[in-house]
C-alpha cells in the first residue's frame, strides 16, 4: 500500500473534528467515552483517515484502560512507532503506517502472546465487521 499524503487542511475537511484532534494532532480521547473501548462484535478495525486494515478483533482484549486495546496489529507493516517525550514521560506512539494518523501509543504490559499492550483511540478507527 503506497503512503498517503495530504494537508492539514484537506484532513480537515474530511474528518469530524474529534477524529481531526485526534488522528491529525495526536489527541487522546477521554478513557472509557470511545464507541469501541468495550465492543466485543467480530472484525476487523480499519483507519479511519485512509482505510487501511491495523487490527483484528481476536488480538482485542480489555485492558481495564478505557480504549481498545490489542496485543498485536493485523500485519508488522500496518502500524509505525515513534519515541514520544510529550507530557515529561516516555512512551511509544503507535501511527497508521500507510497515512501517518495518531492512534494511540504502546506499552510492553499487555497479554500473551506478545506482551504489547496497543492502546488506539476509538475515533482514529473504523470497525469492518465479519
Amino acid at each position: 500500500m503506497s503512503k498517503l499524503d495530504k494537508s492539514l487542511d484537506s484532513w480537515r475537511n474530511e474528518l469530524s473534528s474529534e477524529q481531526f484532534h485526534v488522528c491529525r494532532l495526536g489527541g487522546t480521547e477521554p478513557a472509557f467515552t470511545g464507541k469501541y473501548y468495550a465492543t466485543k462484535t467480530p472484525g476487523t478495525y480499519h483507519c479511519t483517515c485512509c482505510d487501511a486494515p491495523l487490527f483484528d478483533s481476536n488480538a482485542k482484549y480489555e485492558s481495564g484502560s478505557g480504549w481498545p486495546s490489542y496485543f498485536q496489529p493485523i500485519d508488522d507493516s500496518a502500524v509505525s512507532s515513534k519515541d514520544d517525550y510529550s507530557y515529561g514521560m516516555h512512551r511509544i506512539e503507535v501511527k497508521c503506517a500507510r497515512c501517518d494518523a495518531h492512534l494511540g501509543h504502546v506499552f510492553p504490559d499487555g497479554p500473551k502472546p506478545t506482551g504489547m499492550r496497543f492502546c488506539i483511540n476509538s475515533a482514529a478507527l473504523q470497525l469492518k465487521p465479519r
